[in-house]
């Protein structure tokens, strides 16, 4: 949808059973067939965007959460184990 639509009509053929969902939501809530769709959209990109939002699944997703190796204890102990590698480097 470009900048200047402010409105897109959608044609979907929904499988018997989606049809069935839709029909129970609108008889649930009360609303129409947009206002389920529009909800559903919604609820759908709000998970997924909760999802993207989190830095450490974006790095897991990456490969970069357990891609090198080194002490267990790096976190504590990493002053220690960068003077040894730089008085190798000597």
């Amino acid at each position: 949808m470009t900048a200047a639509a402010k409105s897109a009509r959608i044609n979907a053929r929904l499988p018997a059973e989606a049809t069935r969902k839709v029909a129970y939501l609108e008889r649930r809530t009360g609303k129409s067939t947009t206002e389920v769709v529009l909800t559903s959209i919604d609820n759908y990109y709000a998970v997924l965007t909760a999802e993207e939002g989190s830095a450490a699944s974006v790095l897991a997703e990456a490969g970069f959460v357990g891609c090198a190796e080194g002490p267990e204890d790096l976190s504590r102990s990493y002053k220690t184990e960068l003077a040894v590698s730089l008085g190798k480097k000597s």
